[in-house]
């Protein structure tokens, strides 16, 4: 089972490695941690900027600390002097949440990125997101790393609203929050509610029952520590959105269950259990990255 130390440890993704020491100096409250993070990451859509097809790439570095050598190569400066948008390293809402885990690790707060689905950035559609979480002593806080708070949202990006996926017409009016993609795939098992409205976009191919099953095993990986990109696919993972359901129920479940829906240090065992266990839950051996870029590639993560 992982713990608060654990969470409070770097996992290889998040290691800043020989530049841990640019950690040092930063703020290990939210939202001023954030706002440094949003010095250092540029997202790749949503900022509007166009990318030349090498800053594009910058999107699949999965390592913090490579990020951080692309932000130290093009600035050599501490990461809170200011950079220029269209300079700072391009990524996604993972890179952001990422970013912010990795410093709060640095300061000994437990912390961890979540997988899910965000209902504030378009009407009627659901945006796959990440988020941070992080342990104050006694609860689990989320943050949206991404937004800034001046922006005016109607709602604290330091502290998330948890809405109830509850209905058909998915989230409860006034509940614009983030929602685990456990909880939106077993509320779409339960028919409750439409899952061509999640996804990356409601333009694109990137939504819908395949997607939602694939992003439940993202949600499990993360939480295990394993934080990878978005467009990583390995083992159970389909573009069937009938392949493995069982599988996929029996975990979503057992997310549930640890976000206290019923016995959560017993599903959080056996969470670690089933993750260590079953290969196909797990990016072990080759993984295949999808990436925005265009290109389709193959790893090898043995351990």
């Amino acid at each position: 089972m992982i713990t608060l130390d654990e969470y409070r440890r770097q996992s290889r993704w998040s290691d800043p490695g020989p530049y841990a020491a640019l950690l040092d100096p930063l703020p290990s409250t939210i939202p001023q941690l954030t706002t440094v993070v949003r010095n250092l990451v540029v997202h790749y859509v949503a900022s509007g900027e166009r990318f030349a097809p090498d800053r594009l790439a910058e999107i699949d570095l999965r390592w913090i600390a490579r990020r951080l050598a692309v932000d130290q190569d093009r600035f050599d400066a501490p990461l809170a002097r200011p950079r220029p948008v269209p300079d700072r390293v391009a990524g996604c809402c993972r890179d952001f949440t990422l970013t912010t885990v990795a410093a709060l690790r640095h300061h000994g707060v437990p912390a961890r990125s979540r997988v899910g689905f965000a209902g504030y950035f378009l009407p009627d559609f659901h945006v796959d997101h990440v988020v941070v979480e992080h342990w104050n002593g006694a609860r689990w806080i989320r943050t949206d790393a991404q937004l800034d708070p001046a922006a005016g949202w109607p709602f604290d990006p330091a502290d998330l609203p948890r809405p109830v996926v509850a209905t058909p017409e998915g989230e409860r009016e006034g509940e614009p929050g983030f929602a685990t993609a456990a909880q939106v795939w077993t509320a779409y098992r339960r028919g409750e509610v439409d899952p061509d409205r999640y996804g990356v976009s409601p333009h694109l191919p990137l939504r819908g029952p395949w997607f939602l099953r694939n992003y439940v095993l993202h949600e499990l990986a993360h939480r295990q520590r394993d934080e990878l990109l978005l467009w990583d696919n390995w083992g159970a993972m389909s573009q069937d959105p009938d392949a493995e359901v069982e599988l996929v129920d029996e975990i979503a479940t057992l997310l549930l269950a640890a976000d206290g829906d019923g016995d959560a240090a017993a599903a959080e065992r056996e969470l670690s259990r089933r993750y260590a266990a079953d290969e196909r839950l797990r990016p072990i051996g080759e993984i295949v990255c999808h990436s925005p870029t265009g290109s389709v590639t193959t790893m090898d993560l043995t351990d």
